[in-house]
């Protein structure tokens, strides 16, 4: 849709004010990207998020209400394009098999290579859940369990997969992406030396062996059938 021609140019001070908060927010969440990343969720404050970033804690507050918005905020740049990855294979009917496997992959290697923050995204989520005592609600834009959804691309998967036949229907797709991720989550937290590999091995034994058995018989070596599998 072309531009408004007859809309009023915007005013030199609210564009300037516009600047200067995008380039505040971005230097809030860089700072918080490698304080997080290197302190861990209880180490690391809003306060010393602003003090890196330059700022005020009001004016960080004022951009991030709570250190669970911050972080679920910081994460959700590494899960979108896994997100549409998903959406990609399950808009082209791609064999949810293959799209599954990718997915807990591409998600091990995402939770490897920034190991102490999605740890500390973990401990937000387990925190977040215990002050709530519920599930996510998708109103509660605060939730770092919403602003960093990372269940639902495998969900979506798992769902198409029972829908068609392919898996068993049993756990229900809600239930078992939240186990995939809880997993992997706790793993990232008190696993620190286990590699992509080992945890996807992991991640992809427990799922499919949930919902297609079959898939795990005769394969692998030592009663593992995804050790070494890429």
């Amino acid at each position: 849709m072309p531009p408004d021609e007859t809309a009023p140019p915007e005013e030199p001070r609210v564009r300037a004010a516009r600047t200067k908060r995008e380039r505040t927010r971005r230097a809030l969440l860089e700072s918080a990207d490698a304080l997080f990343g290197t302190r861990g969720w209880n180490q690391t404050r809003v306060e010393d998020v602003a003090a890196a970033a330059g700022v005020s804690p009001a004016t960080a507050y004022n951009h991030f209400p709570t250190k669970h918005a911050l972080i679920g905020t910081v994460y959700a740049p590494l899960i979108r394009p896994l997100a549409l990855s998903a959406e990609q294979d399950r808009r082209t009917g791609r064999p949810v098999v293959d799209a599954l496997s990718d997915q807990v992959r591409a998600l091990s290697r995402t939770s490897a290579r920034h190991r102490t923050l999605t740890a500390a995204l973990g401990l937000a989520m387990l925190d977040y859940t215990a002050r709530t005592t519920a599930p996510p609600d998708p109103q509660d834009q605060g939730d770092p369990r919403n602003l960093a959804p990372m269940t639902t691309a495998i969900e979506g998967l798992i769902e198409d997969g029972q829908r068609s036949g392919e898996l068993r229907p049993f756990p229900p797709a809600v239930e078992l992406s939240g186990i995939v991720i809880n997993l992997l989550l706790v793993r990232s937290l008190n696993r620190p030396d286990e590699t992509a590999e080992q945890t996807a091995e992991m991640l992809l034994t427990v799922m499919f062996g949930a919902v297609k058995p079959e898939l795990l018989a005769g394969r692998g070596v030592d009663g593992r059938p995804f050790s070494g599998d890429e």
